[in-house]
This record gives C-alpha cells, structure tokens and sequence, in this order.
C-alpha cells in the first residue's frame, strides 16, 4: 500500500509536464480568446487583459495558473460568458463518461468473447470469419463508421433517432455502438492470441488430462492469464475512448466535454481548452495506474515493489 501511493505521487512531475507544456503551447497559437470578426475597441481589450491578467507577463501568468489549479480552480470562461471551467466540465464529461463507459463495457465484453471463440476455433473457417471482421472493425475509422449507422439504422431503417441527446437509451445506441467497435476489434486479437499461447501450456494439458471439461478448463484456468494483455491494453483504451469521443460527440450533436474542448480551441478559450487537458491527463494517469495494480493482482508473478 505505500509503495502504491508513493508510485502514485510520482505521477505528480509528469502532469506537471503536461501543464507546462499545454499552456505555453495554446499561447503560441496566433490569436487570442478576445479576436473576432468584430474587432474590438482598443480600452476595451485592454479592460478585458486587465480583467483577466492577460496584461501580465507570460510567466507570471503560468504560476498564477499553478496556484489556481493546486485549489482546483481551473478559472472562468472566455467564451461561455458566466460560466466557470468547473461548471463546464461538470456540465459535459457526465455525458462523455456514460457513452465511453458504456462503450468500454461493451467492447471489453463482446470483444473478450469473439477472441476466446476464434481461439478455440483456431485456423477454421469461425477463426478466419471473425479475425477478419475484427481487421475490418480495426480498419475504418469512427467518422467513417458514424456516417455509415446513421444512413443505414437512422435514416432508412428509422429504428434510431440520428443525433441530440436525453439521456434516453436510443440516444445512446449509436454513438456507444460507434465507439466500441474498433476496441472491439483490438481486445478479440488480444485475446484470441493470448488465449492460444495459455491454451498450449503444460498446466492446461494437465486440467484437460484429469478429464475438466473444456468450458470449465477455459473459465477456471485459462481465462485469467489470457486476459493479462487485455488489461494493459484496457487502460488507454479506456481513457481513449472517455476522453476521445470528440468526433462522435460532434457528429451525433451530443454536449459532452469533447464538444466543449473543441469550441474552447477554435475560440482559444485558454481556461477551457487548459482545464479539459488537464482533466483529461488526471483520468489517464489514473487508469494507467489502476491497470497496474490490476495486473500484478492477475499475475502474482509481479511485484513492483521488489523493483528497487
């Protein structure tokens, strides 16, 4: 457990450097949150620096920032005009959480299950079927695959709605179904070639040899080596997919937190656009950690505190 939570603050200097780097980087773009078609009289803009210290130097700007964010303050709005980031991102990644949530879920689930099946079915027609759907799956990207359900499910079959949001389940089919089809695709080839390898070692032969069914053999002593890839690969995936739906959210007409990141960049909303990012790197942090703790919980082979 402590060395657990000094791993933990180690990961402190690496979103530090993520801060760094994203607020010097979005100042470096031409324009400013203030520019518009309209430009505005010159006191004005000066009252609007002034207002929020953008007439200070460029440094004393970043560690005013820091200070801000150790109160996880991560400042008002330039754009959203009486809204503060924390009520944006309050506002937008419940909504971004559920469909990348959901689309984990489903895509950890049915991608687990095509993979043992093709293992099981190795070099047969189910095999060769399944692998190549999921190199389809993996192939065309989400603004391809969108398009494609809204024309087809939506639009003439009409069983959807096409976009918007309520909460509502048929709002949430497409756009969950959109996202979890190529981690789909990824987590069946994990699994199908793991589960192969432990499939071929000298313990299974033996569970086989005193006569365990096969389903039992799978399910009690195969399954949770096999799934050791697939949990590495979980935490990014999972990050991916609740923090890059950005695509999605804008096609489907969904106010989730990418769509806010992408009108705080275009409108350079330094506040937004900082503390989406740093939101964004908080939660992948955190996944990659807990997928470690996972892993050496599923193989008791490793210890990270005996790496000294």
């Amino acid at each position: 457990m402590q060395h657990s939570a000094s791993r933990l603050l180690g990961l402190i200097p690496t979103l530090l450097v993520l801060i760094t780097i994203a607020f010097f980087l979005i100042r470096l773009a031409p324009g400013g949150p203030f520019d518009s078609e309209k430009i505005l009289p010159p006191e004005i803009k000066a009252n609007l620096d002034v207002k929020y210290h953008l007439d200070e130097p460029l440094l004393m700007q970043y560690f005013r920032y820091l200070g801000q964010i150790i109160t996880l303050d991560f400042g008002p709005s330039f754009q959203y005009k009486d809204w503060t980031v924390n009520e944006l991102i309050a506002r937008g990644f419940p909504v971004s959480m559920t469909i990348g949530g959901l689309a984990v879920l489903l895509a950890f689930l049915l991608g687990t299950l095509i993979g043992i099946v093709a293992a099981m079915k190795q070099n047969t027609g189910t095999d060769y079927s399944l692998m190549g759907v999921a190199m389809l799956g993996i192939s065309i990207p989400n603004f391809v695959v969108a398009p494609l359900l809204i024309l087809l499910v939506a639009v003439y079959a009409g069983w959807l709605p096409a976009g918007g949001w309520d909460w509502s389940v048929q709002r949430m089919v497409l756009p969950v179904l959109t996202l979890a089809l190529p981690t789909t695709a990824y987590i069946a080839r994990l699994t199908r070639g793991s589960m192969i390898e432990v499939l071929h070692s000298n313990y299974i032969r033996t569970a086989r040899a005193k006569g365990l069914p096969e389903l039992l053999v799978i399910l009690r002593h195969a399954l949770k080596p096999a799934l050791l890839p697939v949990i590495s690969f979980m935490g990014p995936a999972t990050a991916g997919l609740i923090t890059g739906s950005v695509v999605i959210e804008r096609i489907y007409s969904i106010p989730g937190l990418g769509s806010y990141f992408v009108q705080g960049a275009l409108n350079r909303d330094y506040t937004l656009v900082m503390g989406v990012v740093i939101f964004y790197g908080v939660i992948i942090i955190l996944l990659n950690f807990i997928v470690d703790l996972l892993y050496a919980w599923m193989n008791p082979r490793i210890r990270y505190n005996e790496v000294q």
